[in-house]
């Protein structure tokens, strides 16, 4: 690697210069009307600042040596090549001069430089995980090596089922309850801590496959933190134990074909009955729902539609386990009446092996037992279910570094074997700059997203999970098309797993709140809210 050295305090003077631009940018989208009004700008400003908060975390972690000093300041120069791609042209809209960006153009110029970039091609740079966390990972990597990979391949282009060997080695594992506190079977003991274990694992697990692996506990734990922000005591008591040994399983029932990143606006209805409630409408994208033993729905509850999310109630929907290719069940007459519940398969580019659904729900029973939260969650399910997505985008943070991770080893496997031109790829600059710049991304992305982890431990950090998401879940489209393209038409062939990192990766941007509403309704909301 390159000796050029990193001066940790002026590269975060840059980071403070980078802030103001954002803050001056800020100030104008309040004055155009804010995000609603000026969508394009609140956009960029939203990934800009993204990228921004990961150099934070990444300036941190390269106070740990050479190789991850190296690895931070290429990550700093490529945030703000990307801060001055969408500045530029657009001056007036942000408020900045045309000399902006002047106090950049050094640092940018010394470690944005190809040969810079080139000498971190085969630098990972330490994880630092700590005593705690790195028997986690080799834990999790090890199982993802032997029980994941294996099947990975053969369920993509089959899109075939999850082998139940691997959940009931997860479970074995306890990578069901990594959220779960220990009072009710699982491994979690609080405090900052409290939610490292599970990025930690999802990495690994999303190493070995984003469709068999990384997604596997994401639904518990959605589940769990929406029964842990609003469950009753004898709700947790009941599901919690069976979530952390995979007794049951959970599939997440919210989105509508109408109504996707837009929660509040929701159909599906829940009366009340005897003894319950009845469930009607239709949700989609209900991935895992045919395996699952529970649906964790969001429902209507109060037909005055101007509640909005107001109106709105979390159910545990049970069910039997049912067909992947489709099913459809039938509930006990009540009354003279029959519920049924229908799931239809969504085929899908990638992510394969847990199946995604359209769910209709035809007078469908559920015990009053199983409104989260009971009486007193009535109307509340919005923010219930809220909890378990901010957990949710974290933890598909780490599902895109996982599987960035994993593109970047096959990209530098196959460099190093492939010839052309007499000479392996990896000699020349063009690769090697690529594999660089991954090496950059990942490092600190995964960085970042231990650093959300903790703050999510300590109570904070749920605009930071939402960056988070934002930005890692796009660099990962980059990193695995260029891992893709270091293969040439070898990448494009199936044989090669570097394809289905590819396909897998799309999908991280649009599902746990797409890209655009997320950086919208949320990161560029919370930014103006912070603003004088």
């Amino acid at each position: 690697m390159s000796t050029t050295p990193l001066d940790l305090d002026g590269a975060t003077g840059l980071v403070h210069e980078a802030d103001a631009v954002i803050a001056t940018a800020l100030v104008e989208l309040k004055k155009r009307g804010g995000p609603d009004q000026s969508q394009s700008l609140a956009y960029d400003i939203a990934h800009a600042a993204s990228a921004l908060a990961t150099v934070r975390a990444a300036l941190h972690y390269g106070q740990n040596g050479d190789d991850e000093s190296g690895l931070a300041a290429a990550f700093l120069a490529l945030a703000l090549k990307d801060l001055a791609t969408r500045v530029l042209g657009h001056e007036e809209s942000w408020g900045v001069s045309g000399d902006w960006y002047g106090p950049f153009a050094s640092f940018v110029s010394t470690y944005g430089d190809p040969a810079f970039l080139s000498s971190l091609a085969t630098v990972s740079g330490g994880r630092h995980l700590g005593d705690d966390f790195e028997p986690v990972a080799e834990l999790f990597h090890k199982f993802a090596d032997e029980q994941v990979r294996p099947h990975a391949e053969h369920v993509h282009r089959t899109n075939g089922d999850i082998p139940e060997s691997i959940v009931s080695g997860l479970a074995e594992l306890g990578g069901f309850g990594l959220s779960i506190p220990e009072e009710f079977g699982g491994f979690s003991t609080g405090g900052e801590s409290e939610y490292l274990g599970m990025v930690v694992a999802t990495e690994e697990l999303s190493w070995g496959s984003l469709g068999i692996g990384g997604s596997l506990i994401t639904r518990p734990e959605i589940m769990t933190r929406a029964l842990l922000s609003g469950g009753t005591q004898a709700q947790k008591e009941r599901w919690l134990p069976q979530l952390a040994s995979a007794e049951v399983l959970a599939a997440i029932a919210v989105t509508e074909p109408d109504f996707g990143s837009d929660v509040a606006s929701i159909n599906t209805t829940a009366t009340r009955t005897a003894g319950g409630w009845v469930l009607n409408g239709t949700k989609t994208w209900c991935t895992f729902a045919a395996r699952a033993n529970v649906l964790v729905l969001l429902a209507r509850t109060d037909p005055d539609r101007t509640k909005a999310h107001r109106g709105l109630s979390l159910f545990l929907v049970e069910k039997e386990v049912s067909d992947s290719k489709g099913f459809l069940l039938i509930q006990d007459d009540r009354s003279g009446e029959s519920g049924r519940l229908e799931g239809r398969p969504i085929d899908t580019l990638g992510y394969r092996g847990m199946h995604s659904y359209e769910l209709s729900f035809d007078s469908w029973f559920v015990p009053g037992d199983n409104l989260v939260g009971g009486e007193d969650g009535l109307g509340q399910g919005f923010y219930f279910q809220m909890a378990g997505f901010e957990n949710g985008r974290l933890q598909t943070a780490a599902r895109a570094i996982g599987v960035m991770q994993a593109a970047y080893e096959a990209a530098l496997e196959y460099s190093r074997n492939r010839t052309v031109f007499g000479e392996p790829i990896i000699n020349y600059e063009l690769t090697r700059v690529k594999l660089g710049t991954m090496a950059s991304i990942i490092q600190c992305s995964r960085q970042f997203a231990l650093e959300v982890a903790r703050l999510m431990g300590a109570g904070e950090g749920t605009m930071e999970a939402s960056m988070a998401k934002a930005y890692v879940c796009r660099a990962a489209e980059w990193v695995t098309r260029e891992a893709l393209q270091i293969h040439g038409g070898m990448g494009y062939a199936e044989e090669f797993a570097v394809s289905r990192y590819f396909v897998d990766a799309r999908v991280l941007s649009i599902f746990e709140g797409a890209d655009e509403t997320l950086c919208l309704k949320v990161i560029a909301r919370r930014l103006l809210s912070q603003t004088s």
